[in-house]
C-alpha cells in the first residue's frame, strides 16, 4: 500500500491510499494541517515505526475503508455494512490506543527539538522520564524531521508517497 499526502491550498492537504487488498478508496481531505506535519502523517510515521497493524493505517492496508470510503458508491454501501457489523478486535484496540499516545506523545517533542515550540505540555510531568527516551520514541522522532524536511518546502499540488508498511528510508516525492 502507498499513501500520499499532498498539499492543498488553504491549509489544506489531500490523502490519497493506493493497496492492494480492498475496495479502491476515494482520496479525502486530511485533518489538522501542519506546515511541517500533517496530523495523519504523524499518526501513519508512528504506526509504521512502532509496527502497529492494528493502527489506523494497517487496517486499511488489510482492506478496511477505516477513516476513507470506498471510490465506488455501490461497493462503498457493501463496504459500510460489511465494516458496521465487525468489532475491533483486542489488538487492534490497543494498537488505536498506542498510535494515539505515540502520536501525543512525539508530535510535540518533534515540535520542541525542531524549535516550533519553547516548552512542553504540563501532562509531560506525569510521565515515566524514560518513555521520552526511549529508543522507539528516537526512531519515530527520526521519522518525522524526514518527513517535515520533505513537506515543509514542497509547493501546492506536490505531495510525499510513503510505502506500508513503510521501510526505514527517506519519503517520497509524488
Amino acid at each position: 500500500m502507498d499513501v500520499t499526502f499532498t498539499k492543498g491550498s488553504g491549509r489544506r492537504y489531500l490523502l490519497t491510499v493506493v493497496r492492494e487488498h480492498g475496495p479502491e478508496l476515494a482520496p479525502r481531505q486530511g485533518p489538522g494541517y501542519d506546515d511541517y506535519l500533517p496530523h495523519d502523517a504523524v499518526h501513519f510515521l508512528v504506526e509504521a515505526e512502532a509496527g502497529l497493524s492494528g493502527g489506523v493505517f494497517g487496517r486499511i492496508a488489510a482492506g478496511q475503508s477505516n477513516l476513507f470510503w470506498a471510490a465506488d458508491p455501490a461497493i462503498r454501501k457493501r463496504q459500510a455494512r460489511r465494516e458496521a457489523r465487525r468489532r475491533p478486535t483486542a489488538a487492534e484496540h490497543a494498537d488505536m490506543a498506542r498510535s494515539e499516545q505515540l502520536a501525543s506523545l512525539c508530535e510535540p517533542l518533534w515540535q520542541l527539538r525542531a524549535g516550533h515550540r519553547s516548552g512542553l505540555p504540563d501532562w509531560f510531568g506525569a510521565l515515566d522520564p524514560g518513555i521520552t527516551e526511549s529508543p522507539l520514541v528516537e526512531r519515530i522522532l527520526t521519522r518525522l524531521d524526514d518527513f517535515a524536511t520533505h513537506w515543509h518546502p514542497l509547493p501546492e499540488s506536490a505531495g510525499i508517497k510513503l510505502p506500508w508498511p513503510s521501510p526505514t528510508r527517506s519519503p517520497l516525492p509524488a
